[in-house]
């Protein structure tokens, strides 16, 4: 990768084959080590970030030849997070399948995919210590709260290949989930658009008309007294729609600190549910060969003794 220097400490770098298919906050964060993902998204916002002379967005990508403009940053010396050994080989521990393109982590409830808000690191910058200098992107992103299958590309090739196949709805993606309250048919599709709503405090997602197309099916796994243990299967991949949708057909899910309310939150606490009873279990999609791969992430410990008290 070539660099050249600017007045001012503006530096212009070309993109090499490496990085091809790369996001560009993540290409600027590991320019500008040590520096708070606020501020990178700040850079980016501001327009100080430029790719072949134009603005971007932070989830632009870039490709080979491409020449970026980095702006000078005050980086704060030894502010690099720091990532306990413990974290390290628990996702080390999570890993489900690896090849030359792809790399697939059964993710841990509470660990967000990304850094930022607050939060020092994520999931994709445990991965990057584990595999220092290689190609890792996230392919698609799920909830902090839910476990389960995660996709990251270990090439630009893998990253277009899978991006299309997510974007096109052609990637099966099932998720575990136990709704409040007895759902009667055994299968249901909900088709209800969605559109992200900022309140004073946080940010939401509802049902709305002139959201975006969404489409959930709910398949009834089995019926308890109060419950219902569901498979959640994906034909779109909205913000929060497995969690929405649940509720727009009157079943919130078991534990859901965002869409539920206090009383049903204190009811699965008593049973001892302390995070969202949210898991992706189930990802197939087709990798670049052409093969087609299916991976699987078992249901945690701690959702499994729920169900075992429900019984």
């Amino acid at each position: 990768m070539s660099n050249e220097s600017s007045p001012g400490g503006v530096r212009i770098e070309t993109v090499d084959l490496h990085h091809d298919g790369q996001r560009i906050d993540n290409f600027l964060s590991a320019r500008l080590k040590g520096l708070p993902r606020s501020l990178v998204y700040r850079l980016i916002r501001t327009g100080q970030v430029r790719i072949n002379g134009k603005r971007c967005k932070a989830a632009s990508r870039i490709a080979e030849g491409d020449q970026v403009r980095i702006p000078p940053a005050r980086i704060k010396e030894g502010a690099e997070a720091v990532i306990a050994d413990r974290i390290l080989q628990q996702i080390r521990d999570c890993i489900l399948h690896q090849d030359q393109h792809t790399l697939v982590i059964d993710k841990p409830s509470g660990m967000a995919v990304h850094g930022g808000s607050g939060l020092p690191w994520g999931v994709i910058d445990v991965l990057r210590r584990i595999y220092p200098g290689e190609f890792l992107e996230l392919v698609h992103r799920i909830d902090r709260e839910t476990s389960g299958c995660l996709v990251l590309a270990r090439s630009g090739l893998a990253l277009d290949h899978l991006s299309g196949q997510f974007r096109e709805g052609q990637v099966d993606k099932r998720y575990l989930c136990l709704l409040e309250g007895t759902l009667r048919q055994d299968k249901v599709d909900v088709d209800a658009p969605l559109a992200r709503l900022q309140t004073s405090q946080k940010q939401k997602v509802v049902v709305n008309v002139e959201g975006k197309p969404a489409l959930t099916r709910f398949h009834c796994l089995e019926r308890y007294q109060d419950a219902t243990y569901v498979e959640a299967e994906l034909f779109t991949g909205r913000t929060h729609q497995i969690r929405v949708h649940a509720r727009h057909i009157g079943h919130v899910l078991a534990g859901d600190s965002k869409y539920a309310d206090k009383a049903s939150l204190k009811r699965w606490r008593a049973l001892g549910l302390k995070r969202l009873f949210l898991h992706a279990h189930f990802i197939s999609f087709d990798l670049p060969e052409g093969q087609s791969l299916e991976i699987n992430a078992p249901l945690p410990p701690e959702l499994r003794t729920v169900l075992g008290l429900l019984q």
